[in-house]
């Protein structure tokens, strides 16, 4: 019954998500969906990612467009590939209650991209990220994935990931060095209780930090 009305408070603030007038302005521009890997040649970097729950496209409004913008600010624009996690993966609010935080075919779908960024493009450098339910989706698939294909991801970040307090911060089977999480001790869904507090859409102010990280990742996997 708790669990449940977590679920139903979490569905009644979906809507407070910040938009994507609130993030940081870098020189490129990203869409709510984007397609770079499957839809485009192969590039230096490729940048995976999860939205978080009702948010639009494959990449969302808040932090994963402006994730992928700052890369792209950072290498230049057709030096990074971005890709969203799309359909199968719904972002429905339910799918929260499941045992991973999401649906199989969710974290599947993210799986099947990992693995045709290594092998469509065995020479690029793999980073990725999520949001909320996102992040769960990251977490679920990257920790499947073959030991071959996990050492071909630099880094992941992760926002407010629903499944943080389960997993101890981490992603399990994969190494912690690899990962970061960034979660407010005011957000009660990556506390484990799946209650959207203030905590929970603020992380825009993370786009930063976040973006350091994974350029620090890729420097040290061997740059371009």
């Amino acid at each position: 019954m708790k669990f449940t009305a977590a679920i139903a408070v979490l569905a009644s603030t979906a809507a407070a998500l910040p938009t994507a007038v609130e993030r940081r302005q870098f020189g490129t521009r990203v869409g709510s969906t984007v397609n770079e890997l499957t839809n485009g040649a192969c590039r230096p970097i490729t940048f995976i990612f999860a939205r978080g729950s009702t948010e639009i496209g494959n990449i969302g409004s808040t932090v994963g467009p402006p994730t992928c913008e700052g890369l792209k600010s950072e290498y230049g624009a057709n030096q990074v590939a971005c890709q969203g996690v799309g359909s199968p993966y719904q972002a429905t609010i339910g799918a929260n209650a499941l045992p991973e935080g999401t649906t199989s075919a969710a974290y599947g779908e993210a799986q099947r991209l990992f693995n045709l960024a290594s092998t469509k493009c065995p020479d690029t450098i793999i980073v990725a990220g999520g949001y909320s339910q996102g992040a769960a989706v990251m977490t679920a698939a990257v920790r499947r994935l073959s030991s071959s294909v996990q050492d071909k991801i630099a880094g992941v970040v992760l926002y407010g990931n629903t499944r943080n307090a389960q997993n101890n911060g981490k992603i399990p089977n994969f190494p912690p060095e690899k990962a970061l999480t960034f979660c407010n001790l005011t957000d009660g869904v990556c506390g484990g209780g799946l209650v959207v507090t203030a905590g929970h859409l603020t992380y825009t102010r993370d786009v930063d930090d976040a973006v350091d990280y994974l350029n620090e990742r890729i420097t040290a996997a061997g740059g371009i």
